[in-house]
């Protein structure tokens, strides 16, 4: 069964029932929440706006949901690689397109799943277990303790990360579950070096990200995060996912193919406001730019590859 979609903005205080939401259309909405902002062609959120330099458009949108099934086709069809016993409350953070809410909603259909991101870009129709929620992750958060905490790139996103995984330990409950799914941002190559305007954009981005005080590489870096804030059993489970169809394996040269259009269609919207805004660089100069890493990440001889991590860990009993 699915119901209208019900997307309520949470004020900085935290509390979603706070005077400062309006309803417009049947949606409950802060009046800032769909006054975006456009900037070289793309469109960006409006709600705690350059908090998160990626576009929120509908071009970015088809990304996210490739990028949903890359992550799928990764687990075999699945969501996750924690196991979970009839959890009753789940929280998505950056849920992005809400690709993995409504999936997790489906598969759970009697639990209730709490799902979080600045932008309300997901699905006009959900299961009626979903609740879409327009928020900053970094806010203090006023929830309910949860069985299992998922989040999915997250990466230059978050600014304090340490207080990030505080504030999911203390909304686990004792026993629950977390899983945080993220790829590096540092591209590898299975033969030759890293092509050189690849290996130029790499270390641009990662300056960009500092600068913006938003770390972009930070996938190996959740275990010791994780472990700090409290949770045990503490796994990295570490996938390397090719760029493109060069790798012999049948199941992985699939995996490829669609990796390849992602990382294509992913390079413009990493670069425009970090080289732009952040860095101050020519709009023809950042175009020249991503114009030629596509062309490498096309390269059939480079044999370049991404590492996929998904991080597990639970709260003590």
């Amino acid at each position: 069964m699915a119901s209208l979609l019900s997307i309520i903005a949470v004020p900085d205080d935290g509390s979603p029932s706070s005077s400062e939401s309006v309803v417009l259309e049947g949606k409950s909405l802060t009046e800032s929440v769909l006054d975006y902002e456009y900037a070289n062609g793309r469109r960006y959120h409006g709600f705690h706006a350059g908090q998160y330099l990626l576009p929120n458009d509908e071009q970015e949108q088809e990304r996210m949901d490739l990028l949903h099934h890359i992550w799928r086709m990764l687990l075999g069809g699945e969501l996750f690689y924690t196991e979970l016993d009839s959890p009753q409350r789940i929280l998505d953070v950056g849920t992005g397109t809400g690709r993995w809410a409504v999936d997790c909603a489906d598969l759970f259909p009697s639990a209730k799943i709490t799902a979080t991101d600045l932008s309300p870009i997901q699905p006009t129709m959900v299961p009626e277990n979903l609740q879409f929620f327009v928020d900053d992750a970094e806010s203090d958060w006023d929830w309910e303790p949860f069985d299992f905490i998922h989040g999915r790139c997250l990466g230059g996103s978050i600014m304090d990360w340490p207080r990030f995984y505080r504030q999911c330990f203390d909304h686990t409950m004792p026993g629950g579950r977390i899983e945080m799914q993220e790829h590096d941002v540092w591209i590898k190559s299975a033969g030759d070096k890293v092509p050189p305007w690849t290996l130029v954009w790499m270390n641009t981005l990662a300056e960009a990200f500092d600068t913006h005080g938003q770390g972009l590489n930070v996938a190996d870096k959740h275990v010791q995060w994780m472990q700090k804030a409290g949770f045990v059993d503490v796994e990295d489970r570490v996938h390397q996912v090719p760029i493109g169809s060069w790798a012999k394996d049948k199941r992985l040269k699939e995996l490829g193919r669609w990796h390849l259009v992602q990382m294509v269609d992913a390079v413009e919207p990493y670069t425009l406001a970090m080289y732009t805004d952040v860095l101050g660089k020519d709009l023809e100069e950042t175009q020249v730019s991503i114009e030629m890493v596509r062309k490498e990440f096309r390269g059939k001889k480079h044999h370049l590859y991404v590492r996929y991590h998904f991080i597990t860990g639970r709260r003590p009993d």
